[in-house]
């Protein structure tokens, strides 16, 4: 099976409908769809298959009888599947970076990133598939001898957001199959295509059917809730909300369900007063800024020695406001929309308050007219501790400015937060960086980089900002079981 065109994707189903179930496409149960729409016109794009109850429950039943034959397949065939869906993305990147672009709204060129991220997945966990190890030893106190196994979980529920359709979906899926597990994907409303377009490839690729099945839908709850309380299903991984984290960890608790988890951030940014502070902007666009400032890792507090304050923040503004927005099509647009119009509106609401509590506007840039869902790129300043701004997550293109004297102070608020996900650190001291780096509250830490995220590292949050890891050699053992035989095979 081919991947269509955008245009195939755009003005029609898949055949009968946008429900891949077993390798083929199909209408929702009960024939609902949901609207899809374009947020730099705000255009309906196209009515999408709403998946229901009905086809959670076929989701899960082919996944299971699929099950048993991908256990059994060779790890170097898992791995050749999973080159294959490499190459074949690499190949199509113009196209799905065009049509992440169409439903999800960032610039085309943080599409065309997105799309090769998404595809080193594939290349990874190929690379990972054929190094699944067993091992066998002598038992210490002798007279028998120790096998430990690693075998698939079994089938996994997948939940992904809508800021990287293409990343988000890969990230899980890649390792699920290295691993020997089926999958059932649900993507987020806002960004379905982008997903099909995935289970197309993956087709193409030579994927058996059964092995991914993906079921968009705008009714999250009663699908999801299916496969948390379905026995069989026995892996689930979210990427969202940390409060919707916690809903579905309830649910998980149930079954005792394997669960990995990657929540809400609320990253510090640090520029110490012996930073590099062009390089130190320039880290801060690369953390602020991809994707419009709608990534989980982005830079969400700014704390700036109070000796570079001056400097970082007129240079950073000058950087700030020179952010072409627009569609992201158009040549020369480095900020797309935001994903609808509750997210500018959420936006809108924490600059408010910041201001309304003494923050002021240093660097504001412009956006078109129209109906797009835009909000410009913002830097406030003087912006006190207290403002929902520095203890929610932003998600968009605005950037608070606060400053410190002192690094016991600035470790202390930094780490005053129940998130602790990414941080930012810039210094010319490596060691004064790595000491602060090591005192930081969070699971991942850039040291003069303002781009983190690698298919070969783990990635993952502590506190209220997830469960697990996924990416690195993490990753493959989130969807792996270990079992230990004691065999009677006497030493010496």
């Amino acid at each position: 099976m081919n991947l269509p065109g955008i245009e195939t994707l755009v003005k029609a189903p898949f055949a009968e409908g946008d429900v891949f179930i077993a390798g083929r496409w199909c209408a929702a149960e009960d024939g609902r769809t949901f609207p899809v729409h374009d947020p730099a016109t705000a255009e309906l794009i196209r009515e999408v298959s709403a998946a229901g109850p009905g086809d959670a429950v076929a989701a899960v039943d082919a996944a299971q009888e699929a099950a048993a034959g991908w256990r059994a397949t060779p790890p170097r065939r898992r791995s050749e599947v999973l080159h294959s869906a490499f190459a074949l993305m690499r190949e199509r990147t113009d196209t799905l970076a065009r049509l992440i672009v169409l439903e999800n709204g960032k610039a085309y060129r943080d599409a065309v990133a997105e799309v090769g991220y998404a595809a080193e997945f594939f290349r990874w966990f190929a690379e990972e598939a054929v190094r699944i190890g067993s091992s066998f030893g002598d038992a210490p106190g002798g007279g028998f001898r120790h096998v430990v196994r690693r075998h698939p979980v079994g089938v996994t529920a997948f939940v992904t957001p809508w800021n990287f359709p293409a990343a988000m979906a890969t990230r899980k899926i890649a390792p699920a199959l290295a691993a020997g597990c089926p999958v059932l994907l649900k993507p987020a409303p806002d960004t379905p295509l982008t997903a099909l377009a995935i289970a197309a490839l993956m087709s193409e690729a030579g994927l058996p059917d059964g092995l991914l099945n993906v079921l968009p839908t705008d009714r999250a709850p009663e699908v999801v809730s299916v496969w948390l309380r379905d026995e069989r299903v026995r892996k689930f991984s979210f990427t969202g909300s940390t409060a919707t984290g916690r809903k579905l960890l309830e649910q998980a608790a149930a079954n005792v369900v394997n669960v990995t988890m990657e929540l809400g951030g609320n990253a510090p940014f640090i520029v110490c007063e012996d930073a590099d502070v062009d390089a130190a902007v320039h880290g801060a666009m690369d953390a602020k800024m991809r994707g419009g400032g709608e990534v989980c890792i982005a830079a969400n507090r700014f704390y700036v020695h109070q000796s570079v304050a001056a400097e970082f923040t007129g240079k950073f503004a000058a950087a700030m406001t020179a952010a072409r927005a627009g569609a992201g099509l158009e040549e020369g647009v480095t900020l797309g929309p935001m994903i609808n119009r509750t997210a500018v509106e959420s936006i809108r609401s924490l600059v408010d308050d910041a201001v309304g509590r003494g923050a002021k506007v240093a660097a504001r840039g412009s956006v078109p007219e129209g109906p797009g869902c835009y909000h410009p790129a913002t830097v406030l300043v003087d912006v006190p501790e207290d403002a929902r701004i520095m203890n929610e997550e932003v998600f968009g293109p605005v950037a608070p400015l606060a400053t410190f004297a002192d690094e016991d102070e600035l470790v202390a608020r930094a780490n005053a937060t129940v998130h602790g996900l990414a941080s930012y650190v810039y210094s010319r001291d490596v060691a004064r960086a790595l000491r602060i780096a090591e005192r930081l509250e969070s699971g991942m830490v850039g040291l003069n980089r303002g781009l983190l995220s690698d298919p070969a590292a783990p990635f993952g949050g502590v506190k209220q900002s997830g469960l697990g890891r996924e990416g690195g050699r993490e990753g493959i053992e989130a969807f792996l079981e270990t079992q230990y035989i004691a065999l009677d095979w006497p030493t010496g």
